[in-house]
């Protein structure tokens, strides 16, 4: 990863981690993140909440967790392909290419989404490189890990400008249109004749 300080993490479990027992639609869980050992990722544990409060004292501590209601997959995907990208969409492009410079456009991403009531905070943790935001789909329960770059109040209007122009392009930033040198053509009308 790039930055080491944007994940995504996969979507809710239809179990419970300790149990294998299946949740059912609406019941209260908790989730919890953990440092993957094996890569510079998390993993994600969903528990039932009596599991949760069973687990032993010296069980692997989370490095964030909390209560989310669980809802059964409706399984509706996307109709039509072609379609524009979503906001929520782009960020999850973005998030799974996580390009360097895309940190300050998957934060106002994930804020829009916030507001949306599409995403919602469940935590934040301060790292040595600063706030890491923890939001979670409120419907898929997918949960994405994102830095909040403190971007300077003179560059927030910009960043907006950008990500208005990816949704519009369908998550691209449109190549500019190459211009053809004007002083060659006019050299070209003004060139005298050969007599």
């Amino acid at each position: 990863m790039a930055l080491a300080e944007t994940w995504h993490v996969r979507s809710r479990s239809r179990e419970c981690a300790a149990t294998g027992r299946a949740f059912a639609d609406g019941e209260t869980i908790i989730t919890a993140l953990y440092p993957d050992p094996e890569s510079s990722g998390y993993l994600r544990r969903d528990y039932a909440i009596e599991s949760w409060n069973e687990l032993p004292a010296d069980a692997e501590a989370a490095f964030s967790f909390w209560k989310t209601i669980y809802s059964a997959p409706t399984g509706n995907e996307r109709e039509n392909p072609v379609e524009k990208l979503s906001a929520e969409e782009l960020l999850q492009r973005l998030v799974v290419e996580d390009e360097d410079h895309t940190e300050n456009t998957r934060y106002i991403l994930a804020v829009m989404l916030e507001r949306q009531k599409l995403l919602r905070e469940t935590d934040n943790q301060r790292t040595p490189n600063g706030i890491l935001r923890v939001y979670e789909h409120r419907k898929t329960g997918e949960v994405y890990l994102i830095r909040d770059p403190d971007i300077p109040l003179d560059q927030v209007e910009s960043v907006q400008n950008e990500v208005s122009i990816l949704l519009e392009n369908n998550g691209r930033m449109p190549t500019p249109a190459v211009e053809q040198p004007q002083a060659a053509a006019e050299e070209t009308e003004t060139a005298p004749s050969p007599e």
